[in-house]
C-alpha cells in the first residue's frame, strides 16, 4: 500500500456533477492513504480511508478522515466518485463497507501510524467498523494540538437506555498509540456537558467496565516493575508503527 494516492481517472470522465466536485474537491498531495482496497483484475472500484491535509487549514474541528468510493464504467470511460468525512478511521471504515467494500480488505491500517494502546481499543474499533447503520452521527470534533484527540457523538439505534453514545480517541505522541474509548449518555446535552467539563470518569457501557480496570491494573503493575511496555493488541489487528519522527497528528494518529 502506498501512502500516496492515485485514482488513475485520466482516461475516463465524470459520469455525473456530483462526481465531477468530488474529484475537484481533491489534491492527491493532500491525501495520505491510511488503508485501501482496489478490485480486480480491471480495478473498476476503489475504497481509500485517506488523511486530508487540507482541512487542518480550514473551520477547526472539521473532520479530517476522508472515505472514498470510486466505481469506474470501463465501457463507458466514465467514473462516479463518492466521499464522506469523519473523525475518526473507524467510522470511515464503516461507511465504506456499508457502499460495498469486503470488510477484511479494508481493515488494516498501513505501517508508519501510531498504533491502538490496548485491546479494548482493538475491540472498540471493530464495533464501530462492523456496526452498519446501527450509529447515527450527530456531531464530532477533531483537535491536532494539546489534548490530541478526536470525538464522534452518535445515537445507537441498539441502546435502550443510554442511547447517546460518545467515541472519543485520545493520542499519545510519546508513546505513537492512541486509546478510544465508548461513553453513554441518556441525551446529547449531558454528553456535551461532560465534554466541557470532564471532572469525572467518562460513562462507559457495563461490558466495558471490567475490562478498563483490568487495563488499569495491568498499566500500574508495568509501572511498578519499572517496565514502559504498552499492552499489546490483539494479534493481527494492527501492524506496528515505524520509528519515524512525528511530524503532525491525525486525530490521535502520529503522521
Amino acid at each position: 500500500m502506498s501512502t500516496e494516492l492515485d485514482f488513475h481517472l485520466d482516461d475516463l470522465a465524470p459520469a455525473d456533477a456530483d462526481s465531477e466536485y468530488a474529484e475537484q474537491q481533491f489534491w492527491s498531495g493532500d491525501l495520505t492513504v491510511l488503508t485501501e482496497h482496489h478490485t480486480a483484475p480491471h480495478g473498476s472500484h476503489s475504497y481509500v480511508v485517506a488523511h486530508d491535509g487540507s482541512v487542518t487549514w480550514g473551520v477547526p474541528g472539521e473532520p479530517q478522515v476522508a472515505a472514498i468510493k470510486v466505481a469506474r464504467d470501463l465501457s463507458l470511460n466514465t467514473f462516479t466518485m463518492e466521499t464522506a468525512y469523519h473523525a475518526t478511521v473507524p467510522f470511515a471504515q464503516n461507511w465504506l463497507i456499508e457502499h460495498g467494500c469486503p470488510p477484511e480488505q479494508i481493515t488494516e491500517v498501513g505501517a508508519g501510524f501510531s498504533t491502538p494502546a490496548d485491546d479494548l481499543t482493538v475491540r472498540i474499533e471493530a464495533q464501530i467498523r462492523e456496526s452498519g447503520t446501527r450509529y447515527e452521527v450527530i456531531e464530532s470534533q477533531t483537535s491536532d494540538y494539546d489534548p490530541c484527540e478526536a470525538w464522534t457523538l452518535t445515537r445507537d439505534s441498539q441502546a435502550a437506555q443510554a442511547p447517546v453514545r460518545l467515541f472519543l480517541e485520545e493520542g499519545d505522541s510519546n508513546a505513537h498509540t492512541y486509546t478510544l474509548r465508548e461513553g453513554t449518555f441518556p441525551d446529547e446535552e449531558t454528553a456535551l456537558r461532560w465534554l466541557d467539563d470532564r471532572s469525572t470518569p467518562l460513562p462507559q457501557p457495563p461490558d466495558h467496565l471490567g475490562e478498563t480496570a483490568a487495563l488499569r491494573t495491568r498499566a500500574a503493575l508495568a509501572r511498578s516493575a519499572g517496565s514502559s511496555e504498552i499492552p499489546k493488541t490483539a494479534p493481527g489487528a494492527h501492524q506496528s508503527a515505524a520509528a519515524v519522527p512525528v511530524q503532525r497528528s491525525v486525530q490521535g494518529r502520529l503522521l
